[in-house]
């Protein structure tokens, strides 16, 4: 999966000689706009995402992206999905008839619905197993909440019981988070403010804004309707199969906030405060984590015996729901694959670092010098990697 971001002012998309041409926006006329050219047949972009002031894309330009699949997707101005072009859909009717079909029967429509928000916890707790080997303080218990999804009747209270494991999740998530970002949690306990008002919040409603606008394509892609879903409800202005979807993938948007912020690639500059008191991104923030959406999204993970992509998972979940509802598939299972996460970077690992002498680390084999670019790394908090060798003495030195 391959994004492709434009913002700013002077947007341009033409077609000249079969090629797209597309121009950047730019916030100054001292700017160079970033200039990209396509070749017919051989478009390596899947999604153009436009976060953008103005411009102008001509019809020619839309027949081009609609012939090569290309998605086009428009967020407002606080990152939030405002429009998106589709790709031409399955003609497959059959597939939005037993979806129809599905969500008259309440019991099949609680039995899928289930199967999402089942997906959601475990990768709430894959992301969580993955904070805590870096920070001991993040601990979570969701067994007793997950007991008590089997034995649900309705979807109302599937949704109650999914939210006390969300809240139960921010609050850890929010351990790891830096005092500066300022982030409380996900939702104000009081009231639903118009825009987000932390950094955090700012990064994972845009983030999420990517992750629905690809949920859109593969659901149209695979001829079903995603204003039809099964935990959502209907709403005229929603697309409540999207927000299902969504469920199972969200942990993939957290890994990259969480990436982004270790690494402290976010700075003051990438945000800006509206009149409002709303924060939204700049170019340059936007720009950062669509890259590293687009890294998460790309990266490998087993399934069905084979490396693939998260990207390509989602797609292929899209055929699996399309498959089950035909009666083409017997069983769903979003939980799989699961994210296994390992750092180098552990908590464990750093302390080791930390309190070895350089006599034991000479006995080793190491110079030096590389024990102090160790402790070094060890004492900061960047994510930092190990090289095989080097963790797998460390793990074995009983000295800690």
């Amino acid at each position: 999966m391959k994004m492709l971001l434009l913002n700013g002012h002077g947007i341009d998309m033409r077609v000249s000689n079969a090629k797209l041409h597309v121009k950047d926006g730019r916030f100054s006329a001292n700017e160079e706009p970033e200039k990209y050219t396509f070749s017919p047949k051989r478009m390596d972009i899947d999604s153009i995402v436009i976060y953008g002031k103005s411009g102008n894309i001509s019809i020619e330009a839309i027949r081009w992206l609609v012939k090569h699949n290309v998605q086009v997707t428009i967020l407002n101005w606080d990152g939030k999905l405002l429009t998106t072009m589709l790709p031409p859909e399955s003609a497959n009717v059959k597939i939005k008839f037993a979806q129809y079909h599905a969500f008259e029967n309440e019991e099949t429509r609680l039995k899928i619905a289930k199967k999402f928000i089942e997906a959601k916890i475990s990768k709430s707790e894959a992301v969580l197993d993955y904070l805590k080997q870096r920070y001991s303080e993040v601990d979570y218990d969701f067994t007793t909440d997950k007991g008590k999804i089997k034995n649900v009747k309705s979807i109302r209270e599937l949704m109650g019981i999914e939210g006390g494991i969300a809240w139960k999740y921010w609050n850890e998530f929010n351990k790891v988070i830096p005092i500066e970002y300022d982030f409380k949690a996900r939702i104000d306990k009081y009231r639903r403010p118009m825009g987000a008002g932390d950094k955090t919040n700012v990064m994972l409603n845009y983030g999420y804004s990517l992750l629905e606008s690809e949920c859109l394509r593969i659901i149209n892609s695979v001829g079903l309707d995603s204003r039809v879903g099964f935990l959502h409800e209907m709403n005229p202005s929603k697309h409540s199969l999207a927000y299902d979807f969504q469920e199972p993938f969200r942990f993939l948007v957290d890994l990259a906030v969480v990436n982004l912020i270790e690494k402290e690639a976010m700075e003051d500059k990438d945000f800006i405060r509206t009149e409002s008191y709303s924060l939204r991104l700049k170019p340059s923030g936007a720009k950062k984590l669509t890259a590293e959406f687009n890294s998460v999204m790309n990266g490998k993970v087993e399934y069905r015996k084979k490396n693939t992509t998260w990207g390509s998972v989602l797609l292929l979940k899209g055929r699996e729901l399309a498959q089950h509802l035909t009666g083409n598939r017997k069983m769903i299972d979003f939980s799989k694959p699961a994210y296994v996460g390992k750092r180098d970077d552990t908590d464990i690992l750093r302390k080791k670092i930390l309190a070895i002498g350089y006599t034991e680390w000479k006995k080793m084999g190491f110079s030096k010098g590389t024990l102090h670019y160790m402790k070094k790394n060890a004492k900061g908090d960047k994510p930092f990697s190990v090289n095989a060798h080097v963790k797998e003495r460390l793990e074995m030195w009983d000295g800690y």
